[in-house]
């Protein structure tokens, strides 16, 4: 249904230490850069990341997230590592979330502008 999603980031850098970081144990990596926007996918770029001095502001009650998909818990609890030692913050560590499914098994965290992203298997 969703071809693509961008997000505006304020350090192009950062975000691309964060998400490099983040997303590997998914299976995703950069797959387009240039000198304003980072490309992330396995095969062709979903998430795009665009620099900008005006990201949408982080807001925790609107209920706005981004999840990706991860092939097993393992890649799940490696995503919550990565993330939070390359500058993201805790937002729910890993484990399972039963409120969700029965093997629904999740991280959350906060990448460096505040954007909430979860990775899940199950």
């Amino acid at each position: 249904m969703i071809d693509h999603l961008s997000l505006g980031v304020r350090d192009l850098a950062a975000s691309r230490r964060f998400y490099d970081a983040a997303l590997a144990p998914l299976g995703y990596r950069c797959l387009s850069e240039d000198p304003a926007s980072l490309g992330y996918g396995s095969d062709t770029a979903v998430l795009w990341l665009l620099a900008t001095d005006q990201p949408v502001a982080s807001d925790p009650r609107s209920g706005l997230h981004v999840c990706f998909k991860a092939r097993d818990s393992a890649g799940v609890d490696t995503f919550h590592a990565a993330a939070l030692a390359h500058g993201g913050r805790d937002h729910g560590a890993p484990g399972p979330r039963p409120d969700y499914g029965p093997d629904y098994y999740a991280a959350f965290v906060t990448d460096p502008d505040g954007y909430r992203l979860e990775a899940h298997a199950g």
